[in-house]
């Protein structure tokens, strides 16, 4: 193992080094095929930019990660040429380093770069995609030390982001661990939800079999509730975790919402991203939509959506309607971005109010309102009000519903004592603890904050995870 470099640096020198950015594919190319957009540096690019970090004492990137990674420590690593050891070193903290060096947003670790003060931040998001990526493709990577078994069994529900943190935390302290999830593969939201073109499904797959190699069990295609009830799960394990996540779409509540070719923004992106072979069987059938697609909503789901849509032989022109302005689109800035680089089209201060159908029963157009914005609503953005008399109809062949998730409540009230918000989130003593109203019950990411990004969730199941540990021997 190679000794770490010594910190000693000419910082205003540093500050004087040209930023070495990876790139994205042209946006003529990537938007006729679903490969990943990133281009990752090559070694000599990464080492010269992570040879720009000042170190700081401080470190505001790591304070800023949700998962507190060493960052200045491995980029030391890296500028030293030893991917291997920097790779090490987001391994001791993050479980997804490929993945959240490609997906997490720029307003955590690189938006806390002190460079991004005078200058151009490092790109510290690609540099651990580059990182994670290279080290395993070049050596694999290694399976750490487990703990003593310690014949305590643990189920998790759940096969996405929170799920595997968790099965991979608990199985490494000596528990035995068996994931349920109801769709054919793990991997939750980072399979059926984030776009191949922003995740290649490789990734998600190569961490997946490291988790069995570690001795993870995943039951697939099993829906706790229905294949398997939540009493036999407390019979046959000592303790159980929730990772559901938020699966349930809002709905408009829209005359007309019921046509065909309405469809919700998770079946879409699946059955536009996936192979069948990993869809539901209700989501195999070829997903038709036609030339012109309207995808309503303005988060992240939403651009997800209109990216996508872009990408399918049969589409002609992708429109956003977000009620709204632009100004206060909840979605990552450089995701829009991306999206006006590949030619969508966006409609600002415009709310559905009608769905209108052809004589087969399948949408044909939406009638739209015009919307003014007044004060700030509890969100903290102006509230979108209609303005009377200002109503207009747009024909469509297809309309993707992206506004937003909450919580499955079905899944959750068939849990005896379980308690849970109004709209459906999990309630727990404390984030860091994940302990439920039912003893043995445990719940974290989603399901219990409310959609939000990957690395918070990551974060907060991996502190829960050491809870479920305490929880297990008695401590």
């Amino acid at each position: 193992m190679a000794t770490q470099p010594t910190r000693r640096i000419d910082r205003k020198a540093r500050m004087q080094l040209p930023p070495v950015h990876a790139r994205s594919r042209d946006p003529q190319e990537r938007v006729h095929d679903f490969k990943e957009i990133l281009v990752l540096h090559s070694r000599e690019q990464a080492m010269a930019e992570a040879s720009r970090c000042l170190h700081c004492r401080n470190a505001p990137c790591q304070t800023a990660c949700p998962l507190h990674n060493d960052i200045p420590r491995a980029l030391q690593y890296l500028a030293a040429g030893d991917v291997a050891r920097a790779a090490a070193v987001y391994r001791e903290t993050g479980p997804l380093s490929e993945v959240c060096g490609r997906v997490c947003p720029r307003r955590f670790c690189q938006a806390a770069c002190t460079l991004g003060k005078t200058g151009t931040a490092i790109d510290t998001r690609r540099l651990e995609a580059f990182v994670a990526t290279t080290a395993r493709l070049e050596e694999g990577v290694p399976l750490p030390e487990i703990a003593p078994a310690t014949g305590r069994r643990v189920a998790v529900v759940g096969a996405g982001p929170a799920g595997l943190a968790v099965a991979e935390t608990l199985t490494r302290k000596g528990h035995a661990v068996a994931v349920f999830e109801q769709h054919p593969t793990p991997g939750g939201l980072m399979t059926y939800g984030i776009p191949r073109f922003k995740l290649d499904l490789d990734i998600v797959q190569a961490k997946l079999r490291w988790l069995e190699k570690l001795g993870v069990t995943f039951r697939c295609s099993t829906t706790v509730g229905q294949d398997i009830t939540f009493d036999t799960l407390q019979a046959q394990f000592d303790a159980i975790f929730l990772g559901v996540g938020t699966q349930e779409h809002y709905r408009p509540g829209l005359p007309g919402e019921d046509l065909a070719g309405i469809i919700e923004a998770t079946e879409f992106l699946c059955r536009a991203n996936l192979p069948a072979d990993l869809l539901p069987a209700v989501w195999r059938a070829p997903l038709q939509v036609g030339p012109r697609v309207h995808i309503l909503g303005g988060g992240n789901t939403a651009i997800d959506c209109v990216r996508t849509a872009l990408r399918l032989s049969a589409v002609d022109e992708v429109r956003c309607y977000y009620r709204r302005s632009e100004a206060e689109m909840p979605c990552c800035h450089e995701e829009y971005e991306h999206a006006l680089e590949e030619g969508a089209g966006f409609q600002w201060l415009a709310s559905p109010s009608e769905f209108l159908g052809d004589d087969k029963g399948r949408v044909r157009a939406v009638v739209y309102q015009k919307m003014e914005l007044c004060e700030l609503d509890a969100s903290g953005r102006c509230r979108p009000v209609p303005i009377p008399g200002e109503d207009f109809i747009v024909e469509t062949d297809a309309v993707v519903l992206a506004l937003g998730y909450r919580p499955d409540a079905a899944f959750t009230q068939h849990i005896d004592g379980l308690k849970t918000e109004r709209w459906g989130a999990i309630i727990v003593d404390d984030l860091e603890t994940g302990r439920t109203s039912v003893p043995g019950l445990f719940a974290a990411g989603d399901v219990v904050r409310g959609a939000d990004l990957l690395a918070p969730a990551l974060a907060n199941a991996i502190h829960v995870a050491e809870t479920i540990d305490a929880y297990l021997r008695g401590t």
